[in-house]
């Protein structure tokens, strides 16, 4: 790693540190080291803006507190909790992962749903392993200190060996690096640095008025009100 690079990593640290000592954000999830807490959590904000799923989560959460309680629930009650937050399907994968959980699924299973990224965010959160891994406000943090001199599209894969190295020298627990970097980020966006676009793996989320997603949501509606059975919601959720 060059020293222009080095020197990058050290403001951001710097930087980063007074802000989250100063605003770090109070939620929720971040009051939980329970597995099933944070993958729930971390399956909610895929796609999702956080100040949408607090809400969700809490009734989620309350509604099913253990990863059995939400196996053991029938498939339309957890949509009905769910509805609102969109991208439904998620809802399904996640109460099909607290299934295989439940039934002393192995711990390399693959979960439904569940990705590296997601993965290494529940390792990161829940069990504080130094896991390397980017989100979108992650990435923002490194394309705003480290790239931004840099023309063209960056990779991932450019990004990851920094996230490591800020890791490391932040000599901080991995739940609090991320979660610093998580508010930084947004606290970036919140002033109009919005850089994701200059990632090589952006893609602009299509609108939801008009969209099949939104004909599915309006036909899974339909189907909880006349008390459709687990089976044709799966279906419709395909």
């Amino acid at each position: 790693m060059n020293r222009a690079k080095k020197a990058s990593i050290g403001k951001l640290l710097r930087e980063c540190r007074v802000y989250y000592k100063r605003h770090g954000r109070d939620l929720p999830w971040r009051e939980s080291r329970d597995s099933y807490r944070i993958l729930v959590s971390e399956v909610m904000l895929q796609q999702t803006q956080v100040e949408r799923v607090v809400p969700f989560y809490t009734a989620f959460i309350k509604k099913f507190p253990t990863v059995r309680a939400l196996a053991r629930a029938p498939l339309a009650e957890v949509l009905r909790v769910w509805q609102g937050l969109g991208y439904n399907r998620r809802a399904k994968y996640l109460h099909e992962a607290a299934k295989i959980v439940a039934r002393g699924g192995s711990a390399g299973q693959k979960l439904p749903g569940v990705g590296a990224y997601t993965a290494a965010a529940v390792a990161a959160f829940a069990h504080d392993q130094p896991t390397v891994f980017i989100e979108t406000n992650i990435r923002t943090v490194f394309l705003y200190f480290c790239f931004a001199r840099q023309r063209g599209k960056v990779a991932d894969n450019k990004i990851l060996p920094l996230v490591a190295e800020a890791l490391r020298q932040s000599r901080m627990s991995p739940r609090e690096f991320y979660w610093m970097l998580m508010d930084y980020g947004a606290y970036l966006k919140r002033q109009g640095i919005k850089l994701n676009a200059r990632s090589a793996h952006y893609a602009k989320q299509s609108k939801f008025e008009g969209s099949a997603r939104q004909a599915r949501a309006a036909r899974l509606r339909r189907l909880l009100a006349r008390g459709a059975s687990d089976k044709e919601l799966s279906k419709a959720l395909k």
